[in-house]
C-alpha cells in the first residue's frame, strides 16, 4: 500500500499478469491492467479523482433534483453537491476515505458507514471487495441497514473502461439496452425513448457522444448484462453487471486528464432521480443486507 495522494492510501493487487490499484477515497478502482494493457483509464497520482472515476456511489447514484426527495411521505432535503446544476449528486461517500479492512495479494476489502445527516436520516454500513481473477476483476458490494427503520438505498459505480494500447476513437462500444432516459438541461430524466439501435450492435466510440442512462437491459443466460468495447484486432473488454443492477449510465468525455476520449460504463441499481421516481430503490429492513456484484474482463 502507498499513500501521499489526494485520493488517500493506494492498495496494490496482483495475481499473474493481472494487477489493480484501489484508491482509499471513494473506494475507487483507479487502475486495472492485464500485462501492460490498461482496462480502465488512469490519471496522475497527485490529483483528486477526476469525473468521479471508479468511485462507489451510495446510497444513490447520479442526481437528485434540487436535493429534494419524498421519503415515504416525508420531504427530505439533501445538501447540493452539484451546485452548478442545483442537484445532489452521486451519493454521500464520494469523498470518504474508506477503512481498508483486509488485503492480500489478489483481494482487498474496504468499509464505510453512511451516517445520518442532512436529508438522509439513516445509518447504512457499506463494504466493497475487489478480487482479481484470471481475466480481470470481480467487485462485490454489501449494504447493511444499521438503522431502526427501513432505509431507502441504491448503489452505482463509475469506472472508465478502455483498452489502453488502442486509440479510444477506434473502439467499438456495445450496450445491450432497449430503453434510454431523456433528460433536461440539468441531466435529470423527463421521459424515456427507444435506445439508439446502433448501441446494441456496436458503434465506433469516436462517432458517438453520450451522457445517457439506459434500462431494459438484455441479460445473458447466466443472468449477467454485458457491455463491451472491442478493438480493431478483436480484443474485447467486457463490463458485466449482476442481479440488481438494472440500469447503466454511459458517459463519454474529452476532458479527462491525459486522455483525448474516455467512456464511463456505470452499473446502477437506480437511475437519476431514483429517490423521487422510486425506480430501483430498495428499502432495506433494519438489519437487512443487499449484496451486488459486477466486474471487468478482457478476452
Amino acid at each position: 500500500m502507498t499513500s501521499a495522494s489526494p485520493t488517500g492510501t493506494q492498495v496494490q493487487l496482483r495475481t499473474g499478469d493481472v494487477s489493480a490499484q484501489i484508491a482509499q477515497v471513494g473506494a475507487s478502482l483507479r487502475a486495472l491492467r492485464i500485462g501492460d494493457v490498461d482496462l480502465v483509464s488512469t490519471y496522475p497520482l497527485d490529483i483528486p479523482t477526476p469525473s468521479c472515476s471508479g468511485v462507489v456511489l451510495a446510497p444513490w447514484p447520479n442526481r437528485v433534483r434540487d436535493g429534494v426527495w419524498d421519503d415515504d411521505g416525508t420531504s427530505r432535503r439533501l445538501a447540493l453537491s452539484e451546485p452548478a446544476l442545483h442537484n445532489a449528486s452521486h451519493g454521500l461517500l464520494r469523498f470518504t476515505a474508506y477503512e481498508i479492512t483486509q488485503t492480500d495479494a489478489a483481494t482487498t476489502t474496504l468499509r464505510a458507514t453512511i451516517v445520518p445527516q442532512t436529508g438522509y436520516p439513516y445509518q447504512v454500513d457499506t463494504r466493497v471487495e475487489y478480487a482479481l481473477e484470471a481475466d480481470g476483476i470481480r467487485v462485490t458490494h454489501t449494504l447493511t441497514n444499521a438503522s431502526d427503520s427501513p432505509a431507502p438505498v441504491a448503489l452505482g459505480t463509475h469506472p472508465f473502461v478502455t483498452i489502453g494500447d488502442v486509440d479510444a476513437h477506434d473502439l467499438v462500444l456495445r450496450v445491450p439496452a432497449r430503453t434510454a432516459f431523456e433528460t433536461d438541461e440539468r441531466m435529470l430524466p423527463i421521459g424515456t425513448s427507444a435506445a439508439d439501435p446502433r448501441l446494441r450492435e456496436g458503434v465506433r466510440l469516436g462517432d458517438i457522444a453520450l451522457d445517457t442512462g439506459f434500462t431494459d437491459l438484455d441479460r445473458d443466460d447466466d443472468g449477467l448484462v454485458r457491455h463491451s468495447l472491442t478493438a480493431p484486432d478483436g480484443r474485447r473488454v467486457t463490463l458485466w453487471q449482476g442481479e440488481g443492477f438494472d440500469f447503466v449510465q454511459v458517459y463519454t468525455a474529452t476532458n479527462y486528464p491525459g486522455h483525448p476520449l474516455v467512456v464511463a460504463i456505470e452499473p446502477m441499481t437506480a437511475p437519476a432521480d431514483g429517490l423521487n421516481s422510486g425506480l430501483g430503490i430498495r428499502r432495506l429492513a433494519p438489519g437487512g443486507t443487499w449484496t451486488l456484484t459486477w466486474g471487468i474482463s478482457l478476452a
